[in-house]
């Protein structure tokens, strides 16, 4: 019998997203685990994986669509000698037949007792498809708490549906509902202009932002950091002789910032309405401009990697960002987050805090300026740096703390490399 293929949940907060292309065709065979589409969603480009095999029947959703509702049917597995044209699975189950009137001299039957549940495979070995083992990953669902109810015990996407209707995982709760103000039509006074139509991408990332700062309560904390020892020991560095590297002012920026959460943990955290997660790795996300907008890779456990390997990793993070290629894992998450700005010359900012995340490190543009120092004027190197910070967790003197520890850090870059 055939079955569909359905619009795949590739994160946790995915509700809709574009089916980019189509790499099966009508008539092609497909086995469990073939990659079938290119799905954008509002990070990055995902590959979806077949949980069935069979033929491709029909394909109900054309490649470009952008919009796709989860959980939509967008093809059709035809199952082996099947012809296009059957009925899906999920349409051709019959329909429950009317109970019958019961009279006082003949009693309702016995309601049937309910089919057993498929068994697992026996042994340590759990089966698997590809998409449920990423749901699992995602919702960090322990995969021998979930019945399989797929051929020999094997695991689906409908089992961790269920599995987490029925409570077998705790999520993030997610923040109240919030009506977002609607933009009313441009008045057009004839002056010349051309539309481009909001992607996907630019949609989301717009209503992301405009709940955060609705409904996170923000405050400021800003210093300004002496650099002139970190910039000569940048020198230094990228000047060695065979050196496999090019440290930037922001790799510096990262590992500083990655020490002082571990001197200061409470700002390592996450915010949910029933509570706050405070993270045992540092991983820091870093805000990287793509052609739809910003996303942020991130750099796991930044405070035990040297500057050359957070160098040549966020490098490698940033060109796959452009190019739209990052795995979930690779921006999904994170416990705090960097935005620099300073290579475009902007002095000093406020960054928006990206939710759950409690904080965000915006860094402005080094450069020479007058400062106080031993009583007298002097020329320095300065670079101001503004931590943008959720008080429902952060609260000043916590706030105050990190600025603290990271500024001893990034004004002696000695203490970040030892």
């Amino acid at each position: 019998m055939s079955t569909e293929i359905l619009m795949p949940a590739l994160s946790p907060t995915m509700t809709e997203g574009k089916l980019a292309k189509w790499l099966k065709k009508e008539g092609d065979a497909v086995k469990s685990g073939d990659v079938i589409a290119e799905i954008e969603t509002d990070k990055a480009t995902m590959e979806m994986e077949a949980v069935d095999e069979g033929v491709m029947g029909q394909i109900l959703v054309p490649e470009g669509t952008e919009g796709v509702a989860v959980n939509k049917p967008i093809a059709v597995l035809l199952a082996d000698g099947e012809k296009a044209g059957a009925k899906p699975a999920a349409a051709a189950a019959p329909a429950a037949a009317p109970q019958k009137p019961t009279t006082a001299a003949e009693p309702p039957a016995a309601a049937p007792k309910p089919a057993a549940p498929p068994q697992q495979a026996s042994g340590d070995r759990v089966f698997v498809s590809p998409l449920a083992k990423r749901i699992a990953t995602n919702n960090q669902i322990d995969l021998k708490s979930v019945q399989g109810s797929g051929p020999n015990g094997r695991i689906v996407k409908a089992d961790f549906e269920k599995a987490l209707s029925g409570g077998a995982t705790r999520t993030p709760a997610k923040a109240p509902a919030v009506q977002l103000p609607q933009a009313g039509p441009v008045p057009d006074f004839g002056q010349p202009y051309h539309t481009v139509p909001n992607s996907g991408v630019r949609k989301i990332i717009a209503k992301r932002l405009l709940e955060s700062k609705l409904t996170v309560p923000h405050f400021y904390l800003t210093i300004d950091c002496v650099i002139d020892d970190l910039m000569k020991m940048r020198a230094e560095l990228n000047g060695r002789k065979g050196a496999d590297y090019k440290l930037s002012v922001n790799d510096f920026v990262i590992k500083a910032s990655a020490l002082a959460l571990r001197k200061v943990p409470s700002a390592n955290a996450t915010w949910t309405d029933e509570a706050v997660r405070f993270y045992d790795n540092v991983d820091i996300s870093v805000a990287v401009a793509t052609p739809d907008g910003l996303i942020t890779p991130i750099i796991r456990k930044a405070d035990a990697k040297g500057l050359a390997a957070i160098s040549n990793e966020m490098k490698e993070l940033a060109a796959k960002a452009r190019d739209k290629k990052l795995k979930p894992e690779e921006f999904q998450g994170g416990g705090f987050s960097i935005s620099n700005l300073g290579m475009f010359g902007i002095k000093e900012f406020a960054a928006i805090i990206n939710p759950p995340q409690v904080a965000i490190l915006a860094v402005g543009k080094a450069e020479q300026r007058p400062i106080v120092k031993n009583n007298a004027l002097a020329i320095a190197t300065v670079m101001t740096c503004t931590l943008s910070c959720d008080h429902r967790v952060v609260d000043g003197a916590v706030g105050a703390e990190f600025m603290q520890a990271f500024q001893a850090l990034i004004e002696d870059p000695l203490k970040i490399i030892l």
